[in-house]
């Protein structure tokens, strides 16, 4: 009985004390982020609604094809033939579950303007260079697209190395370049949105969108979905944003020519991270970055997604703050490194607290009190009532942001089998918040301390916020990229067909993907 009343002490004890006013302070500030975050997912989801609405009206008025423009006729061929030449250049590394999908994706873009394809591969042994040699054999004399072997980096990151060796070689007639990751699932209008926003505002710097993540079921996999989130909400402005995805980046390829603002310097000398190099540099110089509401891009997450794979990824998000490019760029980074943890464990410390709350009440509950000790504090239950009410709303937001990304995913991509939300665990994405909430501070702070990275393979050192030495021990015998699943597949991909001849005709079976896991 000794241990039992010990325990049933301490819990009472610790309860109360977790009432005290500083204690009561961390727990609303919880209710407050938690209300903040819901707010936010709101407003993101009145922003892509939006979309959803307006291509609802264009379709009532007789446009079919509001998925690719709201005008229909900026779809007839007097139009298509004036668009300008875009180069998309996609830096590989290794061969996942749903690259082959995401690939065909791309290639099969219904962009009326001249485009060109550059795969982007460090040597001819990675498997996404034998991956892709036999997709584009089945795209044959049907897509201006071809491999480009950059060799290994030197002097930055291997994604970065691959983008410049990508703008070096894409054609002279290119006027836009985007950036995409072997992970970015196109809609057919992508290219063709991305464009017309870029030709309406000439003092566009940079373009970009954001996934929407699908998990896999893996506890892993809602971790990356709920790091995500928060995320997306600077991305779905319907226009002007300060933020940056380096998954997908149309700029001026005139930029990269004349090397504009320094973007192939500062990247090539020691640059780390593309969008956050890129991001600083339109900061510094008050360039435009924005990102259309139609933006948003399915994300499957491989279904072999561990945990271990999640914290490593969770380690390069956390790296990529210790790179900097000016003292400016480095004052920003140690603001959101600050101001990420203290909301990450403000946001964890409420729901510990409730923890004990509810094992003293429990526990006081349930116990003989015949003999007289001290009284529970109510306001501990109270407290536990306002963070599972705020919990509950931001759920419930975040759900509805999703809901509404899924249908404008839906109605982007009218060829491709329907997303939906029947595959998401809800209470492992609560888990998720927790577990991922938690786990942030310590990884920025192993991160800050480290100034190492192992990531695909090659372990990258920073020192004054640049790379200052690539090891490539750590690759031989890896074969897949830290995110993406161990299992190699293949299928007859289909051809491309014309905008302006078959397009009515097509849809019902263009594009179809070999599985679809969501």
């Amino acid at each position: 009985m000794w241990p039992l009343e010990s325990i049933d002490s301490l819990l009472l004890f610790t309860s109360r004390a977790l009432c005290s006013p500083f204690a009561v302070f961390v727990q609303i500030q919880g209710c407050v982020i938690c209300l903040l975050l819901a707010a936010g997912w709101a407003g993101a989801a009145y922003v892509r609604n939006r979309e959803i609405r307006q291509m609802k009206k264009c379709m009532k008025d007789g446009n079919d094809f509001a998925f690719l423009s709201h005008d229909i006729h900026d779809l007839e061929h007097s139009k298509q033939v004036q668009l300008p030449g875009v180069t998309v250049v996609m830096p590989l590394k290794g061969f996942g579950e749903h690259n082959l999908h995401n690939w065909r994706t791309q290639l099969t873009s219904l962009y009326g303007g001249p485009l060109e394809f550059l795969f982007i591969v460090d040597s001819t042994q990675d498997p996404a260079y034998h991956a892709v040699s036999r997709l584009l054999l089945d795209f044959k004399d049907d897509v201006d697209a071809r491999i480009v072997v950059a060799g290994p980096s030197s002097t930055c990151s291997q994604k970065i190395h691959n983008q410049l060796v990508g703008v070096e070689k894409m054609q002279k007639g290119s006027k836009y370049v985007l950036f995409l990751d072997d992970d970015v699932r196109l809609h057919p209008g992508s290219i063709g949105a991305l464009t017309a926003e870029m030709m309406k505002n000439s003092e566009i710097f940079i373009q970009t969108g954001y996934p929407l993540d699908l998990p896999s079921g893996s506890l892993g996999s809602y971790c990356i979905y709920e790091y995500h989130m928060p995320c997306s909400m600077g991305f779905a402005t319907g226009g002007r944003t300060f933020f940056l995805w380096g998954g997908c980046m149309m700029m001026h390829a005139d930029d990269f020519r004349t090397d504009k603002h320094g973007v192939v310097t500062q990247l090539r000398d020691g640059g780390y991270s593309d969008d956050m190099t890129l991001a600083a540099i339109a900061g510094a110089h008050k360039r435009l970055i924005t990102s259309p509401p139609v933006a948003v891009f399915p994300h499957p997450l491989a279904s072999d997604l561990t945990f271990s794979r999640y914290w490593n990824y969770l380690r390069k998000q956390t790296f990529v703050l210790e790179s900097y490019t000016t003292y400016i760029n480095w004052i920003m980074n140690r603001c959101l490194f600050s101001v990420h943890c203290y909301l990450s464990w403000g946001f964890v410390s409420p729901y510990i607290m409730a923890v004990f709350h509810v094992a003293a009440a429990l526990r006081f509950h349930f116990k003989d009190n015949s003999v007289e000790e001290p009284v529970l504090n109510p306001n501990g239950l109270r407290l536990v009532g306002c963070l599972v009410i705020c919990t509950t709303i931001e759920l419930l937001s975040m759900w509805n942001l999703t809901r509404i990304e899924v249908r404008l995913c839906n109605m982007l991509s009218p060829e491709a089998p329907p997303l939906s939300l029947g595959a998401y665990n809800w209470c492992l994405v609560f888990v998720a918040m927790v577990v991922d909430n938690f786990l942030y501070p310590i990884s920025a702070i192993r991160s800050h301390f480290s100034q190492s990275i192992n990531w695909s393979g090659i372990r990258y050192h920073l020192r004054n916020g640049k790379i200052h030495k690539i090891d490539r021990t750590m690759e031989k015998g890896k074969k897949f990229s830290d995110l993406a699943a161990k299992r190699l597949y293949g299928r007859k991909a289909q051809s491309k067909i014309s905008i302006l001849s078959s397009l009515s005709r097509s849809l019902a079976n263009w594009r179809q993907p070999k599985k679809y896991d969501v």
